[in-house]
């Protein structure tokens, strides 16, 4: 991935030792309001000498009680980091969500075969597809160590016979062959398969 997105999503990981949970705040914000067993009575029993002394909040998940005793400004400061982070979250779906990553999602893998089935798509279909491919050729296969392309068609066609390590020649290369792949190759009803089973047949792919 890039490293700008990474280090946001570094950032996001941080969050939990900034102590922004909520169960983290309340303990840094208040004290929680505390049930014991009486034995005489036989059951808990909670301190009643904090009623109307503080705020207090009521946990949804477990019921259990916070005593608020936090000034103003400690609060204002918990608005800021929450709002800070909740800002890294967006950005980083935004970035999920761009380019090519909304039509493939994020690459994680080292070593990828991408098998393309173009099936009997229209002219206008196949470029917009080879448009796509080649997006992501160039913005996440150049962060990973390995590729190929492989076309699932009644004579299957690969770029390369086994996956190829990534440079810059090796992208452009294989940018190259996509857009001389003919439209109108003939497809079969076992094409895709095969391609697949060819793609899972290089021992260093993992995906």
């Amino acid at each position: 991935q890039p490293l700008i997105s990474s280090s946001k999503w570094l950032q996001l990981h941080g969050l939990k030792r900034n102590k922004l949970s909520l169960s983290q705040i309340l303990s840094q914000i208040g004290f929680q309001h505390r049930k014991d067993y009486v034995t005489t009575l036989g059951k808990l029993v909670a301190s009643r000498y904090a009623d109307g002394l503080f705020p207090q909040y009521k946990r949804a998940q477990d019921g259990s009680v916070y005593n608020l005793t936090a000034k103003k400004e400690l609060i204002l400061h918990f608005v800021d980091c929450l709002m800070g982070a909740i800002e890294l979250y967006k950005q980083r779906m935004e970035w999920l969500t761009s380019e090519s990553r909304q039509i493939f999602g994020v690459i994680q893998e080292q070593c990828i075969v991408i098998v393309l089935d173009f099936g009997t798509a229209a002219p206008t279909e196949f470029d917009l597809c080879r448009d796509a491919l080649s997006m992501v050729l160039v913005e996440q296969v150049t962060q990973i160590a390995k590729f190929n392309l492989i076309r699932a068609a009644q004579d299957l066609m690969k770029w390369q016979q086994k996956s190829s390590p990534v440079s810059e020649h090796t992208v452009k290369s294989a940018v190259a062959w996509l857009w001389e792949l003919d439209h109108t190759t003939a497809a079969s009803h076992t094409s895709s398969a095969e391609a697949l089973l060819e793609a899972m047949s290089d021992e260093a792919v993992s995906s």
